[in-house]
């Protein structure tokens, strides 16, 4: 792997941003790791994988290119949805935000799952909580830019429904008395509370809010976990140098059945200072 990961890392060391996407984890075979534990073993476990597909990959042409945005992806494993079965199929995806304030990075992280999918929209839409310092509550000033990129992107037919992540009853009431597009679902996690708090439930029923249940740890992808995974799978590089943006996660759900037919990870990363 000693001249893959060399003109990975020489690829690396000049471009600014970094797409990376699994393509359907259920067409990676032999990549697939047999039974991830967690979800964040999964995510680093596909990240590296995706990384030395690429680096495995790289024409002569790309390198003599040098492009600012590099596209890392397991070709064999990109499943576009057949036109003829969208309305048959249901798009959901979970987007978390880790290095950026940016609610711009939404609207990047839907525009790239609809041309990975080639759909023209996303069903759902559900954001995790996003990234605030240690000791501070979650308020609602927090999910404003954030659920306002959403609103935007629902009205601009990008997305048919949005969905929160943890919030509890009163976090959940300030979001639906302030905004303009309603959430429809909020995401609870079981491990932080074995039964569904009655103020909770009582109040998503009472507006026809969705609750589900999840079990991701509270950080998905941090930036350490990320680094040291680009470091693993591409040694040549200053690591430490990329932070990511933004995760998505979609599925993509037979509705007549129940049955998963894709899913998978995007996500995008910037060089320090680009």
């Amino acid at each position: 792997m000693g001249t893959d990961s060399r003109a990975a890392g020489a690829l690396l060391a000049r471009a600014r941003t970094l797409h990376l996407q699994t393509g359907n984890l259920l067409n990676w075979g032999r990549l697939r790791k047999k039974c991830p534990s967690t979800h964040s073993e999964e995510l680093r476990d596909c990240i590296q994988k995706t990384l030395n597909e690429w680096s495995s990959q790289i024409s002569p042409d790309l390198v003599r290119e040098f492009p600012d945005v590099l596209e890392c992806t397991v070709s064999h494993a990109v499943e576009k949805i057949n036109p003829d079965e969208r309305e048959e199929m249901k798009v959901s995806a979970k987007l978390f935000i880790v290095g950026s304030n940016s609610s711009s990075s939404m609207r990047n992280a839907v525009d790239m799952a609809c041309s990975v999918l080639g759909v023209a929209q996303l069903d759902s839409v559900i954001i995790a909580s996003p990234p605030i310092e240690d000791g501070v509550n979650l308020s609602l000033e927090h999910l404003q830019p954030y659920w306002e990129e959403l609103e935007n992107l629902v009205q601009s037919k990008k997305i048919i429904a949005i969905g929160t992540s943890d919030l509890d009853k009163t976090q959940l009431e300030q979001l639906y008395q302030w905004a303009q597009v309603k959430p429809n679902s909020n995401q609870v996690n079981l491990a932080s509370c074995c039964v569904m708090p009655p103020d909770l439930t009582a109040f998503a029923k009472q507006f026809d809010i969705q609750l589900l249940t999840h079990n991701d740890p509270k950080e998905l992808l941090s930036e350490a976990s990320f680094q040291e995974a680009l470091q693993e799978s591409i040694p040549d590089i200053q690591a430490q140098e990329w932070v990511p943006l933004w995760l998505l996660r979609y599925s993509v759900i037979v509705k007549s059945r129940g049955i998963i037919k894709s899913k998978g990870y995007i996500l995008q990363a910037k060089r320090r200072g680009s």
